[in-house]
């Protein structure tokens, strides 16, 4: 009777095992989706020429130019100098974003994940 009781046990566990690794997740596509259109509209503007430059809090922000459009970026603290041309990593735009650490307001700003 013992023997049964361990067996049946085992038995258990193992199908919750295997049925909880089977578990499907099906916000994961969806969230990774949404960003991939952000990046997208987001790429074709981050790249161009440096024209004003300052770090501050772990970041390096960078005002470029492109085509007579100027796009800032955020970029995880890198040393870039005016004049540089340089391309961005994609990233997520955030409007009316205010820097505590520079005491100043952006109207759009790109969050980058660095230079490429």
């Amino acid at each position: 009777m013992m023997k049964r009781s361990k067996l049946v046990f085992a038995v258990c566990a193992l199908v919750f095992i295997i049925a909880g690794g089977c578990k499907k997740e099906a916000t994961a596509p969806a969230s990774q989706a949404e960003p991939a259109a952000t990046s997208a509209q987001a790429d074709s503007s981050l790249s161009g020429k440096v024209v004003e430059t300052m770090n501050s809090g772990g970041y390096t922000y960078v005002s470029l130019e492109k085509d007579g459009k100027r796009t800032w970026v955020a970029i995880p603290q890198t040393t870039v100098k005016v004049g540089q041309q340089v391309t961005c990593q994609p990233g997520m735009e955030m409007k009316d974003f205010t820097s505590k650490t520079l005491n100043r307001q952006f109207a759009s700003i790109i969050f980058s994940g660095g230079l490429r």
